[in-house]
């Protein structure tokens, strides 16, 4: 089983953008390529072609390989839920609930299913790329691993370790960590790559090989800061607050960002769009009173995540928006914020629970046991558009003779205010649309550009791949992989 794994000195090191690179970097040598995370914690999530779903970092690793997402490539995934438990995913389907005093001795058992998953993708390809999760230094956490070396060692696939030197300390971090691991974990390692470098590569020659000599690995390259992931979906809620810009003449959307927000990447194609300016609105902030539409994004913990707006004081922000005649548009869990009620009776987000909504749409929502995960093709605000559902709730009332589209076989979606300036709808990933799009920023005086999102991001991932072959390795690590001669392409 050809394969490699990159792991990281700590979360957020790019772990995710590289893979997906190494994915289209192997592909467009020839070879047939599968991602896989044996473990993933995230509340963006994707669904697959096999109907369960998995993060939505796998997904986008998945176009990268020119593959179709399916459960196999995250047979582990943890949505972080209100109560300080997590909604358990196992090779797709949800299989309950874990909490923190349960966590470590409830994921070792997983092991054989996440090797399940991962000999069924071996099977199918040339070389799988593995992502770990958060580092192997988390030493705390090393008992009863399946995300990082506990997976590495089970399956013997060899590991590079990922530093991000945009935050300093790189050399102390890729050092430390072959010093603190247990040595039988360190031989798993066989390199390391520095990535998100600025400036001029000759001025970290010197510390390059520092890390050489004090740690026994060799390097695999120097990965300069690749502008292009900027226009790729994001599956970690860590990036949301760092976005600054802004741009005079711009009409502005806003986003709150509530504490489970989730499947935000909905949203990134408004990035694209030069006539608009969109601005995600961290705690402690008020939504932009400017702001022409507020787009609020799915959520976890649909009732928790109510509550926790009202002690932001978003709910009057959006109110006062609504009167003075702004748009308002709610995906999924924003979708059942927008109704008069909210009730989880069987505790499904947590303990059972009901709540007021925001009372700007006619409708009511019951969170209910059957979780719908389908891909759908549908048409809204008059134009067509694809996207896919993954929500627990049941919504309707007198707003929903207004719906917001009709799905495939004529089946309605969401609902729509009767001044026509609230809306909500259940199907994420729809402003990919390119004319569902336009539609929509039509209704705020944009003119939408006309670009294919999705080929947008295709594209980048090309500009990532020819970034990755010009300053990695490539060779070195595909012959890590023990990738036999004349299975792929050159």
């Amino acid at each position: 089983m050809a394969a490699v794994m990159l792991q990281g000195t700590g979360s957020d090191v790019g772990k995710t953008v590289l893979v997906a690179g190494l994915c289209r970097a192997l592909v467009r040598r020839g070879y047939r390529v599968r991602p896989f995370k044996p473990q993933n914690m995230s509340n963006n999530a994707a669904v697959t072609v096999d109907g369960g779903e998995i993060g939505r970092g796998q997904a986008l690793q998945a176009i990268a390989a020119r593959a179709e997402p399916h459960s196999d490539m995250n047979p582990v995934l943890l949505k972080p839920q209100a109560d300080r438990t997590a909604q358990l995913i196992v090779q797709g389907k949800v299989r309950g609930t874990l909490g923190a005093a349960n966590f470590r001795e409830a994921r070792r058992p997983l092991l054989g299913e996440v090797m399940q998953s991962y000999r069924r993708l071996a099977g199918e390809c040339d070389i799988v790329v593995v992502e770990g999760a958060g580092s192997p230094a988390e030493i705390n956490l090393r008992a009863g691993d399946i995300a990082n070396m506990g997976f590495a060692r089970e399956a013997g696939v060899p590991v590079v370790l990922v530093g991000d030197i945009d935050r300093g300390g790189v050399i102390a971090a890729i050092v430390g960590t072959r010093t603190i691991i247990d040595p039988a974990d360190a031989a798993m390692i066989h390199g390391f790559i520095i990535n998100k470098f600025r400036g001029d590569p000759a001025l970290f020659v010197d510390g390059y090989a520092g890390i050489e000599a004090r740690s026994g690995w060799r390097g695999f390259g120097v990965v300069p800061w690749l502008a292009p992931a900027a226009r790729l979906p994001s599956e970690d809620a860590v990036i949301l607050e760092r976005r600054t810009s802004s741009a005079s003449g711009r009409v502005l959307v806003a986003c709150p960002i509530l504490p489970r927000i989730s499947n935000f990447d909905d949203l990134d194609p408004l990035k694209q769009e030069p006539g608009v300016e969109l601005v995600m609105t961290p705690p402690g902030r008020p939504i932009p009173a400017e702001a022409a539409m507020i787009i609020l994004a799915g959520s976890k913990a649909t009732i928790a995540d109510m509550a926790a707006m009202r002690e932001q004081g978003w709910d009057i922000d959006i109110a006062a928006h609504r009167r003075q005649g702004g748009m308002v548009l709610g995906l999924c869990g924003g979708f059942q914020m927008l109704g008069r009620t909210i009730a989880d009776p069987r505790g499904i987000e947590g303990p059972p629970a009901a709540t007021a909504g925001l009372g700007m749409l006619d409708v009511d929502t019951v969170l209910a046991s059957h979780k719908a995960l389908r891909w759908v093709d549908g048409v809204g605000l008059g134009a067509p558009f694809s996207g896919y559902e993954m929500h627990l709730g049941e919504t309707g009332g007198t707003d929903a003779a207004r719906p917001f589209a009709l799905l495939d076989g004529g089946r309605p979606d969401g609902a729509i205010s009767a001044d026509g300036r609230v809306m909500g709808s259940y199907v994420h990933g729809m402003l990919a649309s390119t004319g569902l799009r336009a539609a929509l920023l039509a209704r705020i005086g944009v003119t939408s550009s006309g670009a294919d999102h999705h080929s947008a991001v295709d594209a980048a991932l090309d500009d990532i791949a020819a970034a990755l072959e010009e300053h990695l390795d490539i060779d070195g690590i595909v012959r890590l992989a023990n990738v036999a001669q004349g299975s792929g392409g050159a």
